[in-house]
């Protein structure tokens, strides 16, 4: 049964955010394991990522984390370096909650030369992931296309993993909303999308969804995520995406806004009745 679950506060801890993904109904969550506004990573509370890999092993929750929003992997210098600290700590604590992996956001690549900038790309994934030996990975989602045209296509995506010295430990993580706005899908043409993927690979190497819906159509590059079949996604479109066997297999996790109770109890529901239907 495919995992299903949201976004959840770390502010009481791991093991707690742990609990309330649970109570809210569901068996799969995301998290930030440091401040996703600024760059620094912070220490691993030892006992508390244990109870809550524990606990996520008792109840079969699957758990992932997201690193800052500031992460570039195309960029260089002084600022890379920084980067490149805060997501070893971000895989630390991955690790230690038992997590798949942390997500960091594909790159904007900035000046004249887009291929020096997918070049910067591999050289800091490459010096990140030469000082990692954990299990958890390094996930990299797709983008809305807000900053730029890099990160919004599958065949970028493959691309990047191939040449990088450490494939193995690179993993991606497709968002709807991002793949909608940036009008690699249109909310009609799944299958065709589904084929191109499949033939470049890239479903092999997919281990997480960000299923948000779009405040905006296809194509606007906007960022801007709705809940779960109140957006221009809807849900007819979501329940065919939903019904594709090579999403089955992995965790699905939402970065909607809750409810007006705070949850996203509701949504998990919802999303878990157009899974049913998808299959019907």
């Amino acid at each position: 049964m495919t995992a299903v679950g949201s976004h959840v506060s770390t502010r009481r801890g791991f093991y707690e955010a742990a609990r309330t993904a649970w109570r809210m109904g569901g068996d799969a969550f995301q998290y930030f394991p440091s401040n996703p506004r600024t760059l620094f990573s912070k220490r691993v509370d030892e006992a508390d990522a244990a109870r809550c890999a524990a606990f996520c092993r008792k109840e079969g929750i699957v758990s992932l984390g997201h690193s800052a929003y500031a992460i570039n992997p195309a960029a260089t210098g002084e600022s890379a370096a920084q980067m490149e600290a805060c997501v070893l700590g971000d895989l630390a604590i991955a690790e230690a909650c038992g997590s798949i992996g942390t997500v960091i956001h594909f790159g904007v690549i900035r000046g004249d030369d887009p291929l020096q900038g997918y070049r910067d790309m591999i050289v800091w994934l490459d010096r990140t992931l030469s000082r990692w030996e954990g299990k958890a990975r390094l996930l990299l989602e797709n983008q809305a296309g807000n900053h730029g045209d890099a990160g919004r296509t599958p065949e970028e995506m493959v691309q990047i993993r191939s040449l990088s010295a450490y494939p193995d430990k690179i993993g991606f993580c497709l968002d709807t909303c991002h793949l909608f706005a940036s009008g690699e899908w249109n909310g009609s043409d799944w299958s065709a999308f589904r084929e191109r993927a499949s033939k470049l690979g890239y479903w092999e190497h997919l281990a997480a969804v960000h299923l948000n819906d779009s405040l905006y159509p296809s194509g606007s590059r906007k960022d801007r995520h709705a809940p779960i079949g109140e957006g221009h996604i809807g849900d007819d479109s979501l329940r065919e995406l939903l019904a594709t066997p090579e999403l089955r297999r992995l965790p699905i996790v939402m970065e909607t806004p809750p409810e007006a109770d705070g949850t996203h109890e509701r949504q998990i529901a919802r999303v878990r009745k157009l899974m049913r239907e998808g299959d019907g």
